[in-house]
């Protein structure tokens, strides 16, 4: 008997040396589960920030990875849906970051659509609750078994996510907090 539990550890060890790596989305600006900081925060509706999108990294996308989708959402948002602070899709494999103000359009990399946020333009839109809430922001990555979304022009963030949820090979995510 202890031959055999032997056996399965070993080869449950060698399993694990040889898995995929694990799929990470990170940021040197924002901590999980920290405040947004001001430079990052939006610069309207009674917000005084930067409105700058901050960087990310990433690593470990699973094999068959052909373009990414990001997301950055909030789920407190009192509008019954929540709100898109930012959506970008079609960005190639071969990137594994976002520098600091990748999400002002013309920032983003080559090949990769900047959505329309819920603010009605596309790029990053920073966080702005309304006065007295706390709210969660939701930075997602998502992997694709596709180079582009088949997505028409101009679409819904909606539409982008209906077309991600069915190409989606990997996902990771953090989320951190902002409140006024």
């Amino acid at each position: 008997m202890k031959k055999l539990a032997l056996v399965g550890a070993l080869l449950l060890a060698a399993a694990s040396a040889h898995a995929a790596p694990f799929f990470s989305l990170s940021s040197p600006d924002i901590k999980p589960g920290s405040k947004i900081g001001t430079p990052f925060v939006f610069n309207s509706f009674g917000c005084t920030g930067g409105n700058l999108s901050p960087a990310l990294t990433w690593s470990g996308a699973p094999a068959g990875t052909k373009s990414f989708v990001l997301t950055v959402y909030d789920p407190d948002a009192p509008t019954g849906s929540g709100f898109w602070h930012w959506v970008v899709y079609n960005i190639p494999a071969s990137v594994t970051a976002l520098p600091q103000g990748a999400g002002t359009p013309g920032k983003e990399p080559a090949g990769a659509v900047q959505a329309n946020s819920d603010y009605g333009a596309p790029g990053y839109g920073g966080p702005c609750p309304p006065k007295g809430s706390t709210h969660r922001y939701i930075f997602t990555l998502y992997a694709l078994n596709t180079d582009k979304l088949g997505v028409p022009p101009n679409p819904t963030d909606a539409v982008i996510g209906f077309a991600t949820h069915f190409a989606t090979i990997g996902k990771a995510s953090f989320t951190a907090k902002y409140g006024q």
